[in-house]
């Protein structure tokens, strides 16, 4: 970080990344020119192209922080700090300079080894017109069985490895097939059982209901019993009581108490 400037806070940490992020492009550029694998170096300068817009951005920043904070500055801070924006706007244009060299001669490489590539196919065709134009027509016609035969083994050797795909993909669909009979038949049982958890459950709903009507009729049954009871130990208790005299069931009417007495009577005598 450049010393003497008068910055500051937020100025201060702006300027402090930008420096961080130069001293990662330089080393990152140090690495690139010792890199010889093609995508290896575009990745490479793919992440410096990425510092490298970091560091507008932090550029921008810090000249609008600039600009907010040179209003009670002496002028000649202000200069500094304005001569510093300028040096690492130059700075970053170095780099981008670097990255646009390194870009092209990355293309060149590229181009290059295409061209030996197209080179190369191009030597191995005029290699096998040669070598067919010094061949005597027997040897011509051997080489042709040679290659129809080389050609029906790659094709047998095809027809092969299709027939055992026919197979496993026909294992995988009887194996498919009875996965989704069993997935139909647990289905169906959990259908049954739902059916079956549904009529439980009204039986258990017309057994509580049937419980309940048996328990009202037992206890009127109940009440009356007491009633009966309780009628009876009064008649004991009190055997005098006209009113207990006078109700139905328990003492018979006067006509037919008399009549009961004179038939007792004529019967004595």
């Amino acid at each position: 970080m450049t010393t003497g400037l008068q910055m500051g806070p937020q100025l201060e940490q702006i300027h402090g990344e930008i420096r961080d992020h130069f001293r990662a492009l330089a080393n990152g550029f140090q690495k690139l020119d010792k890199i010889r694998d093609a995508n290896r170096r575009s990745k490479q300068l793919e992440e410096l192209t990425e510092k490298m817009r970091e560091c507008k951005r932090l550029i921008k920043d810090f000249d609008r922080e600039l600009k907010e904070e040179e209003y009670g500055k002496p002028p000649e801070v202000n200069k500094q700090l304005h001569d510093e924006k300028q040096s690492m706007i130059k700075e970053l244009n170095s780099y981008v300079a670097l990255r646009k060299t390194h870009l092209s001669s990355l293309d060149t490489k590229r181009v290059e080894l295409f061209d030996m590539g197209a080179g190369a196919s191009e030597a191995t065709a005029e290699d096998n017109i040669q070598m067919t134009s010094t061949m005597t027509n027997q040897e011509l016609i051997n080489h042709g069985h040679q290659a129809m035969d080389e050609t029906d083994q790659a094709i047998e050797r095809s027809k092969q490895v299709v027939q055992q795909t026919i197979e496993v993909g026909t294992q995988t669909s009887a194996a498919l097939k009875g996965q989704t009979d069993q997935m139909g038949r647990i289905v169906n049982d959990l259908d049954t059982i739902h059916f079956s958890l549904k009529k439980a459950s009204q039986l258990v709903k017309e057994i509580g209901r049937q419980v309940a009507t048996d328990k009202c009729i037992m206890m009127f049954l109940f009440l009356i019993v007491c009633g009966v009871i309780a009628i009876i130990v009064v008649k004991i208790v009190h055997p005098n009581n006209k009113a207990i005299r006078d109700i139905p069931g328990l003492a018979p009417p006067a006509p037919t108490a008399r009549r009961l007495l004179s038939c007792e009577h004529h019967c004595l005598f």
